[in-house]
């Protein structure tokens, strides 16, 4: 499995309030497992992750701009959680068309804890099963998804996962969809 991505191209979609251990945790799994993996973001330079949405971490380099990048670019996505994250991506017409177009391409995507909201701006989780962070379901159910209290959900390459302590689970799935 240490090369089952070898030639893959993983984006980790993220911006200012990232929960740091939801992009660095999937970057690790998707980069020892052989992809390249690059974090696009709203705008170049540097964007700040969070440590349970309260205490500054570190800050983390954009390496391409979600404005110029489209779904052909990569392989598969990643959509860390923190709240201010997904909900900064939100409200992105470019973060939103790029997840848009990503659902819509049937290629992978990994989701996390609050990462769902992008996902539900996109108008991509009608018929779709999935989990999340408990304040996330609601928007998901009133967006035409069906939420489920688990570990990690695979519905047909849409990879989701509730907070940080499903990590282990949420990795270990990402890298074997990934890899398909």
């Amino acid at each position: 499995m240490a090369t089952s991505l070898n030639g893959r191209r993983v984006a980790i979609l993220a911006t200012d309030g990232v929960e740091q251990v939801e992009l660095v945790e999937p970057r690790k799994a998707v980069t020892d497992a052989g992809a390249t993996a690059e974090v696009v973001s709203l705008e170049p330079g540097e964007i700040q992750a969070m440590n349970g949405d309260i205490d500054k971490a570190d800050r983390f380099t954009v390496d391409r701009v979600v404005k110029d990048v489209t779904v052909d670019d990569f392989d598969a996505l990643v959509l860390p959680g923190g709240t201010m994250n997904p909900d900064n991506l939100r409200a992105d017409e470019n973060a939103v068309r790029f997840v848009r177009d990503f659902v819509n391409s049937g290629k992978p995507v990994g989701v996390i804890c609050h990462g769902p909201w992008t996902l539900v701006e996109a108008d991509v989780v009608r018929g779709r099963t999935l989990t999340s962070y408990p304040s996330v379901r609601t928007d998901i159910r009133n967006a035409g998804g069906t939420v489920v209290d688990q570990e990690v959900v695979n519905d047909n390459g849409l990879i989701s996962s509730r907070n940080p302590d499903d990590l282990p689970a949420f990795c270990a799935t990402i890298v074997a969809e990934f890899a398909k």
